[in-house]
């Protein structure tokens, strides 16, 4: 997988595990046609279970329109908050067209790509203003869908696990400035207590902060020169801690796999980690 294009919270490059803008523009056709093929000849009025009250129609009809609405975007080069979403979505005259609409929303996406350079500046809700936010943001909200639509059908997910770590980056990235959209996040404040999530089975070491006035994840460089957390016992120095596989941790992020499974080894405060999940909905 590509290194190196993505941004920390300092608005300084990551390489060490956020991936280039051209992987997010190709792994957002690759996760649409996956998407596409689980939902080919299924009953698209099966119900969802890891979006309640929606149905496969509408979780076709939701990553379709946001495709479509985030490439509005780019062709507008956005340079504030928009006053509207309304999104020209070319909607299916029936039930049976969705799959080949949402194959054609991830065209008008790469057509989007191919006319935007990802360095170019941009309005976005969350840490990184340049028109790349959008590209990979557009990338996981597909890639999640896509784990929704093969749970619902009894398939068993599986996600690259670079690309997984680059989703939980790109969660913990965004998180602190998404209150405008998943308020729970207001009741994610403390006295400096510290949560880590560490992969298991690449690189992926990412330490949260919960402060008095809001809560932050520490820049990997912050951390790296603080020479508590220099040696072996990194682990340790967390109040909680949450070890898993990339994809494991990915779907826990997105509320699709419960921290109490057996995909996860958790240690230190329970409660902070209950309170953690309990509101970090995005």
């Amino acid at each position: 997988m590509d290194s190196g294009t993505g941004m920390g919270m300092d608005g300084s490059h990551d390489s060490r595990w956020v991936s280039a803008s051209a992987t997010h523009r190709e792994a957002v056709m690759t996760e649409t046609a996956r998407f596409v093929a689980v939902v080919e000849g299924a009953d698209l009025a099966t119900p969802v279970p890891s979006c309640p009250g929606w149905t496969l129609v509408d979780l076709i009809r939701h990553t379709g329109s946001v495709q479509r609405m985030f490439s509005g975007l780019l062709r507008q080069r956005v340079q504030e908050r928009p006053l509207t979403r309304d999104t020209e979505l070319d909607l299916p005259a029936d039930d049976a067209g969705y799959p080949g609409w949402l194959t054609a929303s991830s065209q008008v996406a790469a057509r989007a790509f191919a006319d935007t350079d990802p360095d170019a500046p941009m309005w976005v809700w969350g840490a990184d203003p340049h028109a790349r936010f959008w590209m990979r943001r557009m990338l996981f909200e597909t890639l999640v869908h896509r784990v929704d639509a093969e749970l619902a059908v009894g398939l068993r997910p599986v996600i690259d696990p670079a690309l997984a770590a680059d989703g939980v980056d790109e969660f913990l990235v965004n998180l602190p400035f998404a209150a405008s959209f998943a308020p729970k996040t207001a009741h994610l404040r403390g006295q400096d207590e510290t949560i880590r999530f560490r992969c298991t089975d690449r690189a992926g070491d990412w330490l949260i902060r919960l402060r008095p006035d809001g809560f932050e994840l520490v820049p990997a460089d912050a951390e790296a020169t603080n020479p508590e957390t220099t040696n072996s016992e990194a682990t340790n120095l967390a109040d909680a801690t949450v070890e898993g596989a990339a994809a494991d941790l990915l779907l826990l992020m997105y509320g699709r796999l419960d921290r109490t499974s057996d995909a996860f080894e958790t240690s230190g405060d329970e409660d902070l980690l209950a309170r953690w999940v309990a509101n970090s909905e995005f």
